[in-house]
């Protein structure tokens, strides 16, 4: 006797959604019975809570150098004026890793960036993306 495997492989992507859908089904009987009501927006505050979208203190992005907050590179290149940039290198896509001697460098390639983001060093061939920031308070916050 001799089995089809193309009749296998359509098992499999039979069952595979039926496997699919009952854990769906699943998923939506644990939530039967819950409130879906959305809670309300807490008060506006020109102090980032924890838990807003805040990035980091102003405190902490030293003048004339920056920090690095998961995808978004925080400088302060004058007294109070605060940068957001990506993370991303503009060469080959490598994640910046250090803000150091007021440049911001990618590991990869030795691309480094002024503190506005503008290229200082090849190979990149363009700025980081901008990325927007606000200070709220006494944080920096994305937006």
């Amino acid at each position: 006797m001799t089995v089809d495997p193309t009749m296998n492989r359509r098992t499999a992507v039979v069952a595979g959604a039926g496997a699919v859908a009952a854990a769906a089904a699943l998923t939506a009987c644990t939530t039967y019975g819950k409130n879906d009501t959305p809670a309300t927006a807490p008060a506006t505050s020109p102090v980032a809570q924890p838990g807003d979208n805040a990035l980091a203190k102003t405190a902490d992005v030293p003048v004339g150098g920056g920090i690095i907050k998961g995808d978004t590179v925080i400088t302060q290149p004058t007294a109070g004026k605060f940068v957001g940039l990506s993370t991303t290198c503009t060469h080959m896509g490598c994640k910046v890793n250090a803000v150091t001697d007021g440049t911001i460098n990618c590991p990869c390639h030795g691309s480094r960036y002024h503190l506005d983001g503008s290229v200082a060093n090849g190979p990149a061939p363009k700025p980081l993306a901008a990325k927007p920031v606000r200070v709220q308070g006494d944080s920096i916050v994305a937006g």
